[in-house]
């Protein structure tokens, strides 16, 4: 009788394992990024995304995710010239993934670290490096074993800059590599 229940067990659970192999040990992903910054007023940058990710299982991966958006501001109330504007974060968290469809891999993770902005205007540089946090997902589509596109990640950044809360978004797209796929 125990020698059946374990060939039972072994029966029910072998599609798991087997199917916890579709998971790639790693993911590199790159593209570009447009940020929405609300610092009280609000800003337009565009720059980039990078991340890689550390896969635990099908479903839990490790993320280090890394972006810099630039831009420019003209004649504002802050800056009665033209401001040179960029904006640097470095964040790490889990990632949740859902990889019950053969092309599509809906996830959703949540990231903390900083962000650095720096703003020049008339020679004279102000920066500052404040905590940051993106609660965001998204979905990649698969190109081939070894190859998606992510087509869409979609983040709310919270910055804490001057001890205020700044409200932000970010939209990503770009190309993901897969390393350890089947």
């Amino acid at each position: 009788m125990r020698k059946t229940l374990w060939i039972f067990v072994a029966v029910l659970f072998t599609p798991l394992a087997a199917k916890a192999a579709d998971a790639p040990k790693a993911e590199v992903f790159g593209g570009y990024s447009y940020f929405r910054a609300n610092e009280g007023f609000t800003l337009n940058l565009n720059g980039w995304n990078a991340s890689i990710t550390g896969n635990v299982n099908r479903w839990l991966g490790v993320v280090g995710d890394f972006s810099g958006h630039y831009g420019s501001e003209s004649g504002s109330f802050l800056v009665p010239g033209k401001a040179d504007l960029s904006s640097h974060s470095f964040l790490f968290g889990p990632r949740f993934s859902y990889r019950g469809h053969d092309r599509i891999t809906p996830f959703a993770h949540a990231l903390f670290g900083v962000n650095h902005a720096r703003a020049h205007s008339f020679g004279l540089t102000l920066k500052d490096t404040a905590f940051s946090t993106a609660i965001g997902g998204g979905f990649d589509v698969k190109l081939s074993n070894s190859f998606a596109l992510r087509a869409l990640q979609a983040d709310y950044v919270m910055t804490r800059f001057g001890g205020e809360t700044q409200n932000n978004a970010r939209l990503s797209f770009g190309v993901v590599y897969r390393w350890g796929s089947d």
